[in-house]
């Protein structure tokens, strides 16, 4: 038997396929938790609220027992379930004494309530559990409102995720309809793709493009249908690409030697921004920096429909910043370089005159606009620091104008919220500041900030964005030399999306993802295996080798003496020195030249060859003058 036990000790407990011990979704999203902000964008380490008389003791009003249990649960936001067979929930009831509050002690039933923003759902039929309300005028008043700010808005703001991938700053994003991919364009002059249904914790991108080379991206767009998107970058072409992020066609430039804008076929100078129309998928809106806002049709990427071209106060071009479409596309809004807002409504016969212009609608260039659904409220966003809300019946004056909003990129926009109910726009990091870059919210009945949520306490907030779908606030950052998209979710409120991709670990690799590398053996390349060169070949590149072989110098053609040609008229140094010693004269250039053919006169006669034999009988006399001395005299 002892035996039998040792083997039996070698054999599996139980066989077939073994299942995998997942990890909790709670403890997921615990590991994804921001800490929270408070209205001053400062951050705390618990979304719990503290007394500030006794900072020593979060919940003075509350009993020892109470506040151990909250302890805890500061620790771990989501207590375990507990069956229904227990009886027993929570702490015991504390007993009436000095620390409980005075005829309250028949409400307190079982531990304190958590925050709002970790219940799951607040409906009205559940019992009250937990220790009543503060008092009005206490002074735990106010560190509730946050918290029921935030409920009464259900913003998600308790889990981040960070979409990494870039080097510089992320300029440009765009969320499809259904939420599922995720476009964002940087600096760094590329566009990642991400798909929440098929990345993993590691949370990469699937694909990465460049569209221009060397161009940054400046804004992205999907079409209605999200099967194509638009790409514009700061080059003057803006691109459409396919879902997978293949390229479809690329519309043409203009002539820059075209004065009048309305003459050209395309945008002269770099892009600023675009737009897909909100209704009609083969719709698209261009504004460039040469000073136009152009309409164009993505079935033809070599013509345009429309050139407007907005109204200036003086002579030039100043460039077009942003442009937007209303929610049906029947209004075009374009910012304008001067700091004005210029509105065209499309219809028939409609032109560049704008049906409503706002001059001096902000004093620096306008970076984002946005129209809301109703058609009555705008919102603008510019260099000057400011959020101006503005009401489109009554253009003249502003309805609100939110300052201290620091802004250094030409890409900061502002967007709604999906009730629209309140504002989203985000601040650049100054210098000397030390809030970092955040993400600010206001209401737009009561036009007043609600919460400033921090991103980053290094890099500057410039898109954001919240998608009604998955209920969850996007806002993109860098500086000079990182970048990321931040998804700011909540558990209890937000569907898909980041939960689906958090959720999911990244696949481990098993046996038979493993690849050897081939390793090819070719012995004869080996110095060992090869053949030795023959001795005659190394005679023959010897020889080749002027160096090696010893080869003298060949003689230089041309006019000289004995062959070479330089001021020694020699080849060696005692020709040179017999020369310049006069021991070696040169007599032709003495000889009279007459006298030079004469004196092979009589050996010709004597010898004659080649012609002279055969017209020996007939040849006549050669008759030569006589020299006259006196002549040569003279």
């Amino acid at each position: 038997m002892e035996d039998d036990d040792g083997i039996r000790a070698h054999f599996p407990l139980s066989f077939g396929k073994k299942s995998k011990s997942q990890t909790p979704i709670e403890s997921i999203h615990n590991a994804t938790r921001r800490p929270t902000t408070g209205i001053d964008g400062s951050q705390s380490s618990s979304s719990l609220p503290t007394n500030n008389k006794n900072k020593d003791t979060p919940f003075p009003s509350l009993s020892s027992s109470s506040k151990s249990w909250l302890n805890s649960l500061q620790k771990n936001p989501k207590p375990s379930t507990v069956s229904d067979d227990d009886v027993a929930i929570g702490p015991p009831r504390p007993p009436p004494s000095s620390d409980s509050v005075d005829g309250e002690d028949d409400a307190m039933i079982g531990p304190p309530r958590p925050m709002p923003d970790q219940d799951d759902d607040d409906d009205d039929d559940e019992p009250i559990i937990g220790p009543p309300r503060p008092p009005l005028g206490s002074d735990s008043e106010d560190d509730f409102s946050d918290g029921e700010q935030e409920v009464q808005h259900r913003i998600p703001l308790s889990n981040e995720i960070v979409l990494k991938g870039h080097t510089k700053v992320v300029s440009a994003l765009a969320i499809d309809h259904s939420g599922s991919r995720v476009l964002s364009g940087s600096y760094d002059y590329s566009i990642r793709m991400y798909d929440f249904q098929g990345m993993n914790a590691r949370l990469e991108s699937f694909r990465q493009l460049e569209p221009s080379e060397g161009h940054q991206v400046r804004s992205i767009s999907w079409s209605p249908s999200a099967d194509r998107f638009l790409c514009v970058t700061g080059s003057a072409q803006a691109k459409i690409f396919d879902r997978d992020g293949l390229t479809l066609g690329e519309f043409i430039k203009g002539d820059m030697y075209i004065r009048d804008l309305k003459n050209t076929k395309g945008h002269i100078t770099g892009l600023t921004c675009g737009e897909w129309h909100p209704k009609t998928k083969e719709t698209i809106l261009t504004s460039s920096e040469d000073g136009s806002l152009r309409i164009w049709d993505v079935n033809d990427f070599t013509s345009q429909k429309q050139v407007i071209k907005p109204k200036l106060v003086k002579h030039g071009r100043v460039p077009v910043n942003t442009c937007a479409w209303d929610r049906e596309g029947k209004s075009i809004a374009g910012g304008i370089g001067d700091g004005s807002i210029q509105i065209w409504g499309i219809k028939p016969g409609w032109g560049s005159r704008p049906d409503i212009y706002v001059p001096n609608a902000h004093s620096d260039e306008i970076t984002g606009l946005k129209f809301s659904s109703d058609g009555r409220t705008l919102l603008s966003r510019s260099f000057d620091c400011t959020l101006k809300v503005w009401d489109l019946r009554q253009m003249k004056t502003v309805l609100k104008s939110f300052e201290d909003l620091p802004n250094h990129y030409s890409q900061t926009n502002v967007a709604f919220s999906p009730d629209e109910q309140l504002l989203l726009t985000g601040t650049s990091v100054e210098r000397d500041s030390t809030t970092g870059g955040l993400l600010c919210l206001f209401d737009r009945e009561k036009l007043e900030l609600v919460s400033k949520v921090g991103i980053s306490p290094t890099c500057s907030v410039v898109q954001c964005g919240w998608h009604p779908k998955l209920n969850q606030i996007f806002a993109t950052a860098g500086d000079k030399h990182q970048g990321g998209t931040h998804v700011l979710y909540d558990p209890t409120l937000s569907t898909r999306g980041a939960l689906v991709c958090v959720a999911r670990a990244p696949r481990k690799k098993s046996v038979d993802d493993f690849q050897a590398e081939p390793v090819i053996h070719n012995p004869h390349a080996l110095p060992l295996f090869r053949d030795q060169p023959s001795r005659k070949r190394q005679r023959e590149k010897m020889l080749k080798d002027p160096l090696k072989s010893h080869k003298p110098e060949a003689p230089m053609n041309g006019p000289g003496f004995g062959g070479r040609v330089g001021v020694t008229k020699g080849s060696l140094l005692t020709q040179y020195l017999l020369k310049q010693g006069g021991m070696i004269k040169e007599t032709w250039m003495d000889e009279d030249p007459r006298e030079a053919i004469l004196k092979y006169a009589d050996v010709a006669k004597k010898d004659p060859k080649f012609i002279a034999p055969a017209y020996a009988e007939t040849q006549p006399n050669t008759v030569f003058a006589e020299s006259d001395s006196e002549e040569e005299d003279k």
